[in-house]
């Protein structure tokens, strides 16, 4: 009877070890697929995948906005800094602190696009660059433009600096206007969604600055 016992509780172990080891293999599977999908998850978020999702999630037009936009924004930026020491009113050097202050930071985010894709991030223009880069791209002064405003000063100045802005702006916006058709990178569509609406805003109110509205 002892045996007996012995052979039945043998047996009533090895069914409930069996089935153990069933829900474990199910429950290691599907930890094992869970596993692999948190995985998946992991190696997506991962600083590696991103940047390489970042790198394939652009085409020519990204790239070409992003290294115009780039010239264009310094020249921006170089206009600004002559109003800060030449402009006579306040309200131009107040402008002009706004468009430093906005296209600084993008040059920066636009030039680390270009790096994570393995371009070349523009170098800096020389004046010799001038004239070609005002016929590349639209709103773009020449040489000859940049030259005139160094030399004036006062109100001539302020007229010169928003007139030559506004057109510099309007150039941006058309570039900006394309990147929104043509591109496929959403931060840089974002951005030349941005610039369209801070610039064109900025032309409203040169434009009413020298008095044309």
């Amino acid at each position: 009877m002892t045996a007996h016992r012995a052979l039945v509780r043998r047996t009533a172990l090895s069914v409930t070890a069996g089935a153990a080891a069933l829900v474990l293999a199910a429950c290691g599977s599907d930890s094992g697929s869970g596993g692999h999908d948190m995985g998946s998850m992991e190696s997506d978020s991962s600083p590696t995948a991103t940047a390489s999702a970042k790198a394939g999630d652009h085409n020519d037009a990204d790239v070409d906005f992003s290294k115009e936009m780039i010239q264009h924004h310094r020249q921006a930026v170089d206009m600004a800094e002559l109003a800060a020491e030449r402009a006579s009113s306040q309200e131009v050097k107040d402008l002009a602190t706004k468009v430093k202050g906005a296209q600084d930071p993008e040059i920066k985010t636009m030039s680390g696009w270009l790096t994570s894709w393995g371009e070349d991030v523009p170098e800096e223009m020389s004046a010799d660059m001038g004239h070609d880069m005002s016929s590349a791209m639209p709103g773009m002064m020449s040489g000859t433009d940049m030259d005139k405003l160094e030399k004036a000063s006062g109100a001539e100045f302020d007229t010169m600096f928003l007139t030559m802005m506004v057109e510099h702006h309007e150039g941006a916006v058309e570039m900006a206007e394309t990147e929104k058709a043509d591109g496929t990178y959403g931060p840089a569509t974002k951005l030349a969604d941005d610039v369209v609406t801070a610039q064109t805003a900025e032309i409203k109110q040169m434009n009413k600055m020298l008095g044309k509205s």
